[in-house]
């Protein structure tokens, strides 16, 4: 287990005595010279914490159900009825259950510790996505199947938040943008390895292979994860006689955020019918994986710069101006007629998403009240989430509707508008809220860190 210390300075020692002297030739041959090594140390000392690595990898394992459930949903069902509508319907009701429930395993977490609760959450996981695969294959009551995708999703916590609050426990503030910078490169990393895959099982194997895959790489992770006791951030229980606490969680700036989001997830959600879909329509099913991860791959390389990019202006300057180059680049897909094209205008939305995410997980992050970290990052992501089940569902009924093609015109106005939210709401984010609990709250590390 860690101990009390000051937050851990990410700042590198001298590496020569010529670091002392800034104005000698020596130093200032340095000061011009760029290499990787040092363009790339900044993510290097993230994981000179003791077990960052381990938690961190352990997130990117337990993500890997994010973008394989809710396409190996929509692969199995539609695979059974042949109806994108049914197929979309039940994946958003299953992204609609995990988003609700995020943060109430946050809370519970923020209050009893992430080990004790993921171990409980990962058993009802397991249980009830085999459930809801067995219901599909089984041919059961259509109802059976929406009950046990709500359940399905209810018993996922959001991996993402819990290792982001891990990093906000043992880090200062100015090396947090780096740690989420990098964990949101982790999350395209997961949607980059993750459509293919359940693509690939579900049409070479089976439908049920790739949704069960998904919950298999869940269990793995958030049981690795609940097992790093060592890291956790630390438990807030609650005071009965407080008040004003649902206050102190819903604040203007979470709502801005949340409501951007839920735009921002309707363009994920409908992206993922709306390629399937397309990718059939070309003759083309199995690439439609590959053309998904494609949008990943630009979030990729967009989340490693940002990372180490010192961008100007505020937190909310910066989330208003990601937000509004994310509804531009959405517009891009207004003109896609064939997968090249789709693969090009992936990849250039693609470079807008992994910054707004950061943008907006920092903003909140940096304004929040104490013993009310996860929860907060858990409310982020459940605005995507619900945003992620409204496209589904609106994607799937477009596709049905009018085909493919046009059913782009879902993700592209859903683009544009988490860019009108916020700017809408950035008259709200003008002034901090003055609890910043974490900012300056003392981090959990290890001694030999902190000396």
């Amino acid at each position: 287990m860690g101990t009390s210390a000051a937050p851990v300075r990410l700042t590198a020692p001298p590496e020569s005595p010529a670091e002392d002297y800034p104005h000698s030739p020596v130093a200032r041959k340095r000061e011009n010279s760029v290499s990787p090594r040092t363009v790339f140390s900044p993510y290097a000392r993230l994981f000179a914490v003791p077990g960052s690595p381990s938690f961190s990898f352990a997130g990117w394992i337990g993500r890997l159900p994010a973008p394989m459930l809710g396409l190996g949903a929509v692969l199995l069902v539609e695979g059974e009825t042949g109806s994108y509508g049914m197929a979309g319907a039940v994946s958003g009701t299953l992204a609609l259950s995990y988003g609700l429930a995020g943060p109430q395993w946050a809370r519970a977490m923020d209050r009893r510790g992430q080990s004790r609760v993921l171990r409980l959450a990962m058993a009802a996981f397991a249980l009830t996505g085999v459930a809801f695969v067995a219901s599909v294959v089984a041919g059961g009551p259509r109802w059976s199947w929406f009950l046990l995708a709500a359940l399905a999703g209810a018993s996922g916590p959001n991996v993402g938040s819990l290792v982001r609050a891990r990093w906000s426990a043992v880090l200062d503030p100015t090396s947090r943008q780096t740690a989420y910078a990098f964990e949101a490169v982790v999350d395209e990393v997961v949607f980059v390895v993750g459509p293919p895959l359940v693509t690939l099982l579900a049409t070479l194997i089976a439908p049920p292979v790739g949704f069960l895959t998904g919950v298999a790489f869940g269990v793995a992770g958030g049981l690795w994860l609940a097992a790093q006791t060592g890291t956790e951030p630390p438990v807030h229980p609650v005071d009965p006689t407080a008040i004003g606490r649902r206050r102190s969680v819903l604040t203007p700036t979470l709502l801005v955020v949340v409501v951007t989001y839920l735009a921002v997830g309707t363009v994920f959600g409908a992206i993922d019918v709306v390629v399937i879909g397309f990718a059939e329509e070309q003759g083309a099913t199995a690439l439609s994986g590959l053309a998904l991860a494609v949008f990943a791959g630009g979030s990729l390389v967009a989340g490693l710069v940002y990372g180490l990019a010192r961008v100007p202006g505020t937190l909310a300057v910066r989330f208003v101006g990601t937000a509004v180059a994310f509804g531009l680049a959405a517009q891009t897909l207004w003109v896609v007629g064939s997968l090249p094209m789709l693969i090009v205008c992936g990849f250039l939305a693609g470079l807008t998403i992994a910054p707004v995410l950061v943008s907006g997980t920092s903003l909140v992050e940096s304004r929040v009240a104490p013993g009310v970290l996860t929860e907060s990052l858990a409310w982020t992501i459940t605005g995507l989430t619900l945003g992620v089940t409204a496209g589904s569902a609106l994607a799937g009924a477009a596709v049905d509707a009018w085909g493919a093609e046009r059913a782009f015109a879902v993700p592209a106005l859903a683009g544009g508008l988490a860019a009108l939210l916020a700017l809408a709401g950035a008259v709200l984010l003008r002034a901090p809220e003055p609890a910043v609990g974490w900012a300056t709250a003392p981090a959990r590390v290890e001694d030999d860190i902190t000396g």
